[in-house]
């Protein structure tokens, strides 16, 4: 099976995570950088989901899984391991057009999520198809290494430069022209080298 890759905006979404456990967490605190809103189903929690229940940072609820549990839910993450209640929660999401990650079965899994190296905005998604997550986090590793934290000040830099460009150059294919040269090879391997400022530099004059 093939899967579509995108970048979905879950900020103010519904995402349900049924299971309590420390997969389940760490799902969770990815979710919650996202500005997701979490709802959780489980009879039991870490210590950590525990605290971000009592703060209010997730809508728990002490039990089992019920199909009413779905209502309104953009994403569902299922990381339990009982299999009934996987095969429940992926059969009722199938018949409910909604989007499912079972964490144990990825033979059950709408879409799967991958590895991810962040800098800011600027983002490197890598997936293996649910084959080898382990392989996706090796490379994820050595990703990490080439594309440093300066990334993502640079990327945020060039949203600056795009917005004064596309506010002063009136002619769509002037402005075209200029975005499509503000990066080329040699500043992206400045760039990986860590030198920032020339990297900017380089920006600076394709932009003059």
């Amino acid at each position: 099976m093939d899967y579509y890759p995108v970048f979905f905006k879950l900020e103010g979404r519904k995402c349900l995570v049924i299971g309590g456990g420390g997969v389940a967490e760490r799902k969770i605190r990815t979710l919650a950088r996202y500005g997701a809103d979490i709802y959780l189903v489980s009879p039991q929690l870490t210590p950590g989901l525990q605290e971000m229940s009592d703060t209010g940072r997730i809508h728990h609820r002490a039990g089992f899984y019920h199909a009413a549990d779905l209502t309104d839910a953009f994403l569902v993450f299922c990381v339990t391991d009982d299999q009934d209640t996987n095969n429940a929660v992926a059969a009722d999401c199938a018949a409910r057009n909604i989007a499912v990650n079972v964490a144990t079965d990825p033979g059950q899994c709408s879409f799967v999520v991958p590895s991810v190296v962040r800098r800011g905005d600027f983002q490197l998604a890598i997936s293996t198809g649910g084959n080898s997550p382990h392989l996706a986090k090796i490379i994820r590793q050595e990703l990490e290494h080439l594309y440093g934290p300066q990334f993502e000040e640079f990327t945020a830099f060039l949203g600056q430069v795009r917005k004064q460009v596309r506010e002063t150059v009136s002619d769509p294919a002037k402005r075209r022209r200029i975005l499509n040269n503000l990066v080329d090879g040699q500043t992206l391997d400045i760039l990986k080298q860590g030198d920032l400022a020339q990297a900017k530099e380089r920006v600076k004059k394709c932009l003059s």
